[in-house]
């Protein structure tokens, strides 16, 4: 069964020495579907809404030559993508962005469509960046489908990756992560994260918070620090493991890849963890959000 992740995948510009920039795409669902794709190798989807520009066509020819479709996403007339520039001081990124009106924004807007974008997958992944892209309608429409696939079979792993630039207030998106985690199977919170709206104390208090809403998998992941894992009545810490880094962009994004790609083949959660630090590990030692499939399937072996 094929694999759905649906968030937005933008324009990303990085380098920039010289201001000499390099263009590719990248986003936080999308590099996770990248790993997923490249360690499974099981058919993929990335579920969105592209425009008719000429980059949005890249954009999806980019996507094709790489093994991933785009279900029933709808092609915007007019529309066009986001665009993000990355800067690195040493192996730490930060962003500037220019989205407020990508086509992403509408990826709910048709809700037969997105339904059908959902049919019969093992997995569909979001985040709390899909959420926060999205008008309230949208989200309620968004979180209806997800629901839907959910009764039909489908696992469905949501990543909150909290951006408070992103959302109105704290009150906006704790309401809508509630509403996330009432439909997830899995969940891949980061503790600083969590801890910074929810005041959690501690992993284990991320953990418990949603084992009460009735996440059945979670995992806390917390940098550098130990990833917690609660499954099944039990609790793991799977310590991580540290290498001299690069460029941290897409690490978390690789991290539930690789977590989600061994557990649908079969792993144990603590197993999925272990494979998963290793993958990101391994993503830092290279730049940009794409790490090459063979250092992908390198460090997941």
């Amino acid at each position: 069964m094929a694999v759905a992740s649906v968030g937005e995948c933008m324009l990303e510009l990085s380098g920039g020495a010289d201001r000499q920039w390099q263009m590719g795409f990248a986003g936080d669902t999308f590099n996770t579907l990248w790993a997923i794709r490249a360690l499974t190798g099981r058919p993929c989807d990335y579920v969105s809404a592209f425009g008719d520009d000429p980059f949005s066509n890249d954009q999806i020819a980019f996507l094709r030559e790489h093994g991933i479709g785009t279900a029933a996403s709808p092609i915007i007339p007019g529309a066009r993508p986001g665009l993000y520039a990355i800067t690195l001081t040493g192996a730490e990124r930060s962003f500037t962005y220019w989205r407020s009106d990508s086509a992403a924004r509408r990826l709910a807007d048709d809700a037969q469509a997105l339904a059908k974008s959902f049919e019969s997958r093992a997995l569909v992944y979001f985040s709390g960046i899909t959420l926060a892209i999205l008008a309230e309608a949208g989200r309620k429409t968004l979180l209806a489908a997800l629901a839907a696939a959910r009764r039909g079979g489908s696992l469905i792993a949501f990543d909150p990756n909290y951006r408070p630039r992103l959302w109105k207030d704290p009150a906006e998106t704790k309401a809508a992560f509630v509403a996330a985690f009432a439909v997830a199977d899995i969940a891949l919170p980061t503790f600083p994260d969590e801890q910074a709206l929810f005041g959690d104390e501690s992993p284990a208090a991320t953990a418990k918070r949603l084992a009460q809403a009735g996440v059945k998998e979670i995992v806390v992941k917390d940098g550098e620090n130990p990833a917690l894992v609660a499954a099944d009545g039990t609790s793991e810490s799977i310590p991580a493991i540290k290498v001299q880094a690069i460029d941290t962009t897409g690490a978390g994004d690789s991290f539930n890849g690789a977590y989600l790609a061994a557990r649908i083949a079969g792993a144990g959660p603590a197993e999925a963890a272990r494979r998963a630090h290793r993958v990101a590990a391994a993503v830092v030692q290279v730049r940009g959000a794409l790490a090459p499939a063979d250092t992908l399937r390198a460090a997941f072996a």
